[in-house]
């Protein structure tokens, strides 16, 4: 009989932690519906106290979904667990999931406190929000690096207490996979009713391991771990959904099941890396655009001799179809509705999609081919009309041997502005005319350009931060011209802090 392992998806809350991944509340109830679709048994759906936008996600996500849990969660401290309750008042199923760190880094400089206030405080917790929820999960924060023998003592008093999952975070990224599997058996084996709780993994991938030890963890007894579509989060990221249960679903004989339709991996990763503008490598595991290539001339030989020879998974077990999915300017309105479903985005309202459709026929217009990461975009991208500052026109001037120059037509709140800049290169020129509008001193910080997929008339992306008033603002934008592209982002850097 399989041992069943419940996933805990923090996409909306820890994946989103990410400078620049903010969602608004419908496109996190997109990201929500998507998720339960896939099959996830938790959703981390925000911190509530942190901001009204959180807490209005919380609320909004808890009238979306149906079966999955909602989780919110708190700091030891019984307003944010306050809050979190509210927040939770329309969930089917609702957890709270509370915590505090305990290793003597926290509890020494961040807490200015001791072990035995601790483990007060993180009961104390436990308790308060057990007169809201049954369902109350504990983190103890960089239990990675938290002594065995105290965290031990930790676990017991939480679940004592009532914790029904007790989450043991890698919260750095430090531990060896042996080392964090061992902290788990460690914790199995000496926790005074550990069978009345669930241990929990939540690994970050700051050393590229989050996933060896999240089934280091698993193999030791945890039956709950919390993981990010395509590995998202802090820093290098978390534990990604997809590798997990596809590790399951390869290795069999571990005799592990998750309720994961792994069909609905693929669609569901295109849509959270859209939403987010968040690239996914191309050699990402699972997910990366040459997950299933194969360029050397053995590998192909054998794969069409028969694919298990390099492929240890169908592609259409993750919901990848063979052949290449392709729309053109000759599809019509349906074919564009049935590829955005197929990819987790759902447009009822005949208006949008209209106006969608015409975007399609514009990019259709510009490119032989629109793949489905194409669309994505378009669907995913912010609807320029609604901001105060928009691109009119521009027109660049440049070549091999010649001072590159740009004229630029802007809309700002009805307003008609243009001006005119030269620059070293097209891109350069472009801003520099651009700024002599705004009139703001704005320093570019990082500036990011990627293909969507291939060929010289693809949709490029790309991603900007600009430092205005001691703050950074994210931007994006995307088009087949690349300049138009980065005038695109620095323009949604403005809107951003014009707010």
């Amino acid at each position: 009989m399989s041992d069943r392992l419940f996933i805990f998806d923090t996409t909306l809350r820890d994946g989103e932690q990410v400078p620049g991944c903010q969602l608004n509340t419908v496109e996190k109830i997109q990201v929500a519906k998507q998720l339960e679709q896939l099959g996830v048994d938790v959703i981390e759906a925000g911190f509530p106290v942190s901001s009204p936008g959180d807490f209005n996600s919380v609320i909004e996500i808890s009238k979306a979904v149906t079966w999955p849990t909602i989780c919110a969660l708190t700091r030891a401290v019984e307003k944010d667990i306050d809050v979190a309750a509210e927040s939770l008042q329309y969930a089917k199923h609702k957890r709270i999931h509370t915590g505090i760190g305990t290793s003597d880094s926290h509890i020494k400089y961040k807490f200015n406190s001791n072990r035995e206030e601790i483990i007060a405080r993180a009961v104390a917790a436990v308790k308060y929000a057990k007169r809201y929820v049954e369902d109350v999960e504990f983190y103890a924060e960089d239990a990675g690096r938290t002594d065995n023998e105290y965290l031990a003592r930790v676990v017991e008093a939480v679940i004592k207490a009532g914790a029904t999952v007790v989450n043991i975070p890698d919260t750095t990224g430090y531990c060896l996979p042996h080392e964090y599997g061992n902290k788990i058996k460690y914790l199995m084996e000496h926790v005074d009713g550990i069978h009345k709780a669930q241990l929990s993994t939540h690994c970050h991938n700051d050393l590229g391991m989050a996933t060896a030890n999240t089934l280091e963890g698993v193999l030791n007894g945890a039956r709950q771990v919390e993981v990010t579509v395509n590995g998202i989060g802090e820093r290098a990221g978390n534990t990604s959904l997809e590798e997990i249960a596809m590790i399951l679903k390869c290795h069999k004989g571990l005799g592990i099941e998750t309720n994961i339709n792994t069909t609905k991996i693929y669609p569901v990763s295109r849509m959270v890396s859209s939403l987010m503008n968040m690239p996914i490598q191309p050699n990402k595991a699972i997910v990366g655009r040459n997950a299933f290539s194969h360029s050397s001339g053995i590998h192909q030989d054998g794969v069409l001799k028969n694919a298990q020879t390099y492929e240890i998974m169908n592609p259409k077990d993750v919901g990848l179809d063979d052949n290449a999915i392709v729309l053109t300017a000759r599809s019509g309105r349906a074919a564009l509705k049935y590829r955005l479903h197929t990819n987790g985005i759902e447009v009822d309202d005949e208006a949008k999609l209209d106006k969608l459709y015409q975007k399609f026929l514009k990019l259709a217009d510009q490119k032989k081919d629109i793949t489905d990461d194409d669309i994505l975009m378009l669907a995913g991208a912010d609807i320029a009309d609604t901001h105060a500052v928009r691109l009119d026109f521009l027109q660049v001037t440049t070549g091999m041997g010649v001072r590159s120059v740009a004229s630029i037509g802007l809309d700002i709140s009805g307003q008609k502005f243009e001006e005119a800049s030269t620059g070293n290169g097209p891109v350069d020129a472009a801003i520099r005319a651009l700024k002599k509008i705004i009139q703001k001193q704005m320093t570019l910080k990082e500036f990011t350009i990627q293909a969507i997929s291939k060929g010289s008339d693809d949709v490029g992306k790309v991603h900007m931060q600009v430092e205005y008033n001691g703050n950074v603002y994210y931007g994006f934008g995307a088009n087949t011209d690349i300049v138009t592209a980065s005038v695109e982002a620095y323009i949604d850097c403005i809107n951003k802090f014009r707010k």
